[in-house]
Protein backbone atom coordinates (compact mmCIF):
# COMPACT_ATOMS: atom_id res chain seq x y z
CA UNK A 1 0.00 0.00 0.00
CA UNK A 2 3.17 2.44 0.77
CA UNK A 3 4.57 1.48 -2.79
CA UNK A 4 0.93 2.41 -4.20
CA UNK A 5 0.88 6.26 -2.53
CA UNK A 6 4.67 6.69 -3.77
CA UNK A 7 3.33 5.50 -7.45
CA UNK A 8 0.11 7.77 -6.99
CA UNK A 9 1.88 10.76 -5.48
CA UNK A 10 4.69 10.40 -7.89
CA UNK A 11 2.25 10.44 -10.95
CA UNK A 12 0.45 13.46 -9.62
CA UNK A 13 3.75 16.05 -8.58
CA UNK A 14 4.00 16.83 -11.66
CA UNK A 15 0.19 18.23 -12.60
CA UNK A 16 0.59 19.96 -9.14
CA UNK A 17 3.67 21.44 -10.42
CA UNK A 18 2.33 22.39 -13.71
CA UNK A 19 -0.63 24.26 -12.47
CA UNK A 20 1.61 26.33 -10.15
CA UNK A 21 1.33 30.40 -10.70
CA UNK A 22 4.33 31.51 -12.34
CA UNK A 23 7.42 32.80 -9.56
CA UNK A 24 10.57 34.67 -11.55
CA UNK A 25 11.67 37.49 -13.96
CA UNK A 26 10.12 38.48 -17.14
CA UNK A 27 11.88 40.40 -19.57
CA UNK A 28 10.13 42.13 -22.38
CA UNK A 29 10.59 44.90 -25.26
CA UNK A 30 8.49 47.43 -26.48
CA UNK A 31 8.84 48.86 -30.33
CA UNK A 32 7.64 51.84 -31.53
CA UNK A 33 8.35 53.46 -34.97
CA UNK A 34 10.83 55.57 -32.93
CA UNK A 35 12.36 53.75 -29.99
CA UNK A 36 12.64 50.28 -28.16
CA UNK A 37 12.44 49.61 -24.91
CA UNK A 38 13.59 47.23 -22.35
CA UNK A 39 11.61 46.36 -19.24
CA UNK A 40 11.43 43.27 -16.78
CA UNK A 41 8.92 41.77 -14.35
CA UNK A 42 9.36 40.18 -11.17
CA UNK A 43 6.90 38.17 -9.79
CA UNK A 44 6.12 36.38 -6.42
CA UNK A 45 2.66 35.63 -5.79
CA UNK A 46 0.79 38.54 -5.81
CA UNK A 47 3.43 40.50 -5.69
CA UNK A 48 5.07 42.42 -9.19
CA UNK A 49 7.64 44.45 -9.92
CA UNK A 50 7.83 46.08 -12.84
CA UNK A 51 11.60 48.10 -13.59
CA UNK A 52 11.86 50.03 -16.86
CA UNK A 53 15.38 50.98 -18.49
CA UNK A 54 16.88 53.46 -19.84
CA UNK A 55 17.78 53.01 -23.68
CA UNK A 56 20.82 54.95 -23.29
CA UNK A 57 21.92 54.54 -19.80
CA UNK A 58 20.82 50.69 -19.31
CA UNK A 59 20.13 51.21 -16.21
CA UNK A 60 16.76 51.21 -13.81
CA UNK A 61 15.24 54.46 -14.75
CA UNK A 62 11.77 53.83 -12.89
CA UNK A 63 9.75 51.30 -11.47
CA UNK A 64 6.47 50.40 -10.27
CA UNK A 65 5.66 48.32 -7.41
CA UNK A 66 1.74 45.99 -7.56
CA UNK A 67 0.54 44.14 -4.28
CA UNK A 68 -2.37 42.57 -6.60
CA UNK A 69 -3.68 41.14 -3.21
CA UNK A 70 -5.07 44.52 -2.11
CA UNK A 71 -5.00 46.73 -5.85
CA UNK A 72 -2.48 48.93 -4.77
CA UNK A 73 0.24 50.91 -7.20
CA UNK A 74 3.42 52.49 -6.21
CA UNK A 75 6.03 54.18 -8.30
CA UNK A 76 9.85 53.95 -7.61
CA UNK A 77 12.64 56.61 -8.85
CA UNK A 78 15.76 55.44 -8.10
CA UNK A 79 17.57 58.45 -9.02
CA UNK A 80 16.00 60.57 -6.46
CA UNK A 81 15.57 57.35 -4.11
CA UNK A 82 11.78 58.47 -3.67
CA UNK A 83 8.43 56.51 -3.94
CA UNK A 84 4.78 57.33 -3.89
CA UNK A 85 1.23 56.04 -4.15
CA UNK A 86 0.20 55.65 -7.66
CA UNK A 87 -3.40 56.05 -8.92
CA UNK A 88 -4.43 54.57 -12.06
CA UNK A 89 -5.78 56.38 -15.16
CA UNK A 90 -9.47 56.96 -15.62
CA UNK A 91 -11.13 54.62 -17.82
CA UNK A 92 -9.85 55.17 -21.76
CA UNK A 93 -12.63 55.98 -24.29
CA UNK A 94 -12.89 53.76 -26.93
CA UNK A 95 -14.71 54.97 -30.47
CA UNK A 96 -16.53 52.56 -32.36
CA UNK A 97 -17.15 48.59 -31.59
CA UNK A 98 -13.97 46.13 -30.82
CA UNK A 99 -14.37 43.53 -31.80
CA UNK A 100 -12.76 40.10 -30.91
CA UNK A 101 -11.56 36.67 -32.32
CA UNK A 102 -9.88 33.60 -31.17
CA UNK A 103 -7.95 31.82 -33.84
CA UNK A 104 -6.48 28.43 -34.28
CA UNK A 105 -3.02 29.88 -35.07
CA UNK A 106 -0.53 28.68 -32.64
CA UNK A 107 3.47 29.11 -32.40
CA UNK A 108 5.77 28.70 -29.83
CA UNK A 109 7.47 31.59 -28.20
CA UNK A 110 10.43 31.20 -25.47
CA UNK A 111 9.20 28.08 -25.48
CA UNK A 112 5.87 28.65 -24.28
CA UNK A 113 2.99 27.58 -26.90
CA UNK A 114 0.62 30.09 -27.71
CA UNK A 115 -2.63 30.39 -29.59
CA UNK A 116 -3.56 34.14 -31.48
CA UNK A 117 -6.13 36.48 -30.25
CA UNK A 118 -7.32 39.24 -32.49
CA UNK A 119 -8.75 42.39 -31.52
CA UNK A 120 -9.92 44.96 -34.05
CA UNK A 121 -11.80 48.41 -34.00
CA UNK A 122 -12.75 49.84 -37.72
CA UNK A 123 -13.26 53.25 -36.51
CA UNK A 124 -9.83 53.24 -34.65
CA UNK A 125 -8.72 52.01 -37.73
CA UNK A 126 -6.59 49.02 -35.22
CA UNK A 127 -5.88 45.62 -35.32
CA UNK A 128 -4.07 44.50 -32.73
CA UNK A 129 -2.52 40.50 -32.31
CA UNK A 130 -2.10 39.23 -29.13
CA UNK A 131 0.02 35.40 -28.84
CA UNK A 132 -1.56 34.10 -25.78
CA UNK A 133 0.28 32.29 -23.25
CA UNK A 134 -1.96 30.16 -20.17
CA UNK A 135 -1.88 28.24 -17.29
CA UNK A 136 0.48 29.54 -15.56
CA UNK A 137 0.52 33.74 -15.68
CA UNK A 138 -2.26 34.45 -12.90
CA UNK A 139 -0.46 37.86 -12.09
CA UNK A 140 -0.83 39.70 -15.77
CA UNK A 141 -4.69 39.92 -15.96
CA UNK A 142 -5.54 41.51 -12.73
CA UNK A 143 -2.53 43.84 -12.88
CA UNK A 144 -3.40 45.76 -16.44
CA UNK A 145 -7.18 45.92 -14.77
CA UNK A 146 -5.41 47.38 -11.86
CA UNK A 147 -3.11 49.28 -13.75
CA UNK A 148 -5.92 50.55 -16.16
CA UNK A 149 -3.32 52.11 -18.80
CA UNK A 150 -4.64 54.13 -21.87
CA UNK A 151 -2.57 52.97 -24.50
CA UNK A 152 -4.33 51.00 -26.93
CA UNK A 153 -2.04 47.24 -26.22
CA UNK A 154 -3.77 47.93 -23.11
CA UNK A 155 -7.36 48.75 -23.60
CA UNK A 156 -7.67 46.27 -26.41
CA UNK A 157 -6.52 43.48 -24.56
CA UNK A 158 -9.14 44.37 -21.61
CA UNK A 159 -11.34 43.36 -24.37
CA UNK A 160 -10.51 40.27 -24.47
CA UNK A 161 -13.41 38.12 -22.40
CA UNK A 162 -13.60 34.40 -21.06
CA UNK A 163 -9.55 34.08 -21.44
CA UNK A 164 -8.70 30.65 -19.87
CA UNK A 165 -6.90 31.04 -16.34
CA UNK A 166 -3.51 32.54 -16.51
CA UNK A 167 -3.36 34.43 -19.90
CA UNK A 168 -0.79 36.61 -20.33
CA UNK A 169 0.33 37.77 -24.01
CA UNK A 170 3.60 36.77 -24.85
CA UNK A 171 3.85 38.64 -28.81
CA UNK A 172 0.87 41.36 -29.30
CA UNK A 173 1.67 43.65 -32.72
CA UNK A 174 -0.58 46.79 -33.08
CA UNK A 175 -1.21 47.49 -36.90
CA UNK A 176 -3.39 50.03 -39.13
CA UNK A 177 -6.25 48.00 -40.80
CA UNK A 178 -6.42 50.20 -44.15
CA UNK A 179 -2.92 49.90 -44.64
CA UNK A 180 -1.33 47.21 -42.26
CA UNK A 181 1.03 49.53 -41.19
CA UNK A 182 2.86 48.57 -38.16
CA UNK A 183 2.40 51.14 -34.86
CA UNK A 184 3.68 48.99 -32.00
CA UNK A 185 5.07 45.43 -30.81
CA UNK A 186 5.43 44.14 -27.17
CA UNK A 187 7.25 40.64 -26.86
CA UNK A 188 8.63 38.65 -24.02
CA UNK A 189 12.79 38.15 -24.76
CA UNK A 190 13.52 36.20 -21.77
CA UNK A 191 11.84 34.21 -19.30
CA UNK A 192 13.38 33.33 -15.97
CA UNK A 193 11.66 31.06 -13.27
CA UNK A 194 13.02 31.58 -9.75
CA UNK A 195 12.20 31.72 -5.95
CA UNK A 196 12.68 35.14 -5.47
CA UNK A 197 13.47 36.99 -2.32
CA UNK A 198 10.39 39.25 -1.16
CA UNK A 199 13.06 42.22 -1.09
CA UNK A 200 13.60 42.19 -4.13
CA UNK A 201 9.95 43.28 -5.13
CA UNK A 202 9.99 45.75 -1.90
CA UNK A 203 10.50 49.40 -2.19
CA UNK A 204 14.46 50.07 -0.50
CA UNK A 205 13.69 50.77 3.00
CA UNK A 206 15.90 53.91 2.56
CA UNK A 207 14.01 55.31 -0.46
CA UNK A 208 11.41 58.64 1.19
CA UNK A 209 7.74 59.09 0.61
CA UNK A 210 7.47 61.75 -2.32
CA UNK A 211 4.46 64.17 -0.82
CA UNK A 212 2.54 66.33 -3.41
Amino acid sequence: MFKLKLVIVSLIAPFVMSAQSFGGSIEFKYYTLKDTTVNVYYVKDKNVKLDQFGKRSGSVEGSFVFDLANNTIKFVNPKRKVWGDHKSETSPVIKGVCETKKTSNTKNIQGVKCTEYIVKNTEENTAISYWIATGKYDFFVPLVKVWNRKDKQSIYFNQLKDLPAGAMPMLSEEKQISDGKFITRLEVSKISKENLDASKLAVPADYKKFEQ
